[in-house]
């Protein structure tokens, strides 16, 4: 158990940050490496195939989502550190849900430097609350954040969503077998119901050849364009001095835009 210190536990926080984020990069580098594979699997016949890698793809984009989030409240609580450093038994409300969803989520994800920062936060809080956290009680824990870890095993419905958007991306001809009158509002309705963003391939598809797997690339700066964005929306609050009003707006204006997703 590690215990409370201002200065590790800030040091702490960028770290969560910008491992997550290079997570993030990672994971999405190879979802795309993964759905230009399920065209071609698809161009081939082997549906059954591309059916299953689609539920694999689904169940990382979940997980991808939950570590934005966390990233997310990671730099909220560098924000607000001043509120966080303050010695008290229980977190103000301008933190707590980061510091619970943190706590919560931690362990269900594979970076070291999250599991220490949750460790610290519950050595600063203690073990009573702790408890509380991990049993969610009284809802403490973000809904998106519980959303994310408990999400089901993807619908058939919305495995065709993802395959009708991939075949279209990549120009491939495919259709439902119970595709009816209208898949693009099946499409729509199917991931609406799960509370999974569908994503847009095509501008990922316009510059990627469909052919044979091929060897993973590790990824690099520039992978994707939300790896852009995120670099550039976190600068002001990890790599250089910024007002804590300019960084409460900017994760404001990052936690709005994603729940819209």
């Amino acid at each position: 158990m590690h215990s409370w210190n201002s200065a590790k536990a800030k040091v702490q926080l960028r770290l969560s940050v910008q491992r997550l984020r290079t997570l993030q990069e990672k994971k999405e580098a190879q979802a795309k490496a993964s759905r230009r594979d399920i065209a071609f699997l698809v161009e081939k016949g082997k549906i059954e195939t591309a059916r299953i890698k689609v539920e694999g793809i689904i169940v990382e984009d979940i997980h991808v989502e939950l570590l934005e989030i966390l990233e997310l409240y990671s730099e909220l609580l560098l924000a607000r550190f001043g509120v966080l450093d303050q010695n008290t038994r229980e977190p103000d409300p301008a933190v707590s849900e980061g510091v619970c969803s943190i706590i919560y989520a931690a362990p269900r994800t594979e970076l070291k430097e999250l599991h220490v920062l949750r460790d610290i936060l519950m050595h600063k809080y203690g073990r009573e609350y702790s408890m509380a956290v991990m049993e969610n009680r009284d809802a403490c824990v973000s809904d998106r954040v519980v959303g994310k870890l408990n999400a089901a095993t993807p619908s058939s419905e919305l495995v065709d969503a993802y395959l009708t958007e991939i075949t279209k991306a990549y120009g491939v001809a495919w259709t439902p077998k119970d595709g009816g009158d209208g898949p693009e509002g099946n499409v729509k309705e199917a991931a609406a119901k799960s509370d999974i963003p569908l994503p847009d391939f095509k501008a990922e598809a316009a510059s990627t050849s469909l052919t044979p797997k091929l060897p993973d690339i590790p990824p690099t700066e520039g992978t994707n364009e939300k790896a852009d964005s995120t670099k550039e929306g976190i600068k002001s609050s990890v790599n250089k001095p910024a007002s804590p009003e300019d960084d409460f707006d900017l994760l404001t204006k990052r936690f709005a835009a994603l729940k819209k997703r």
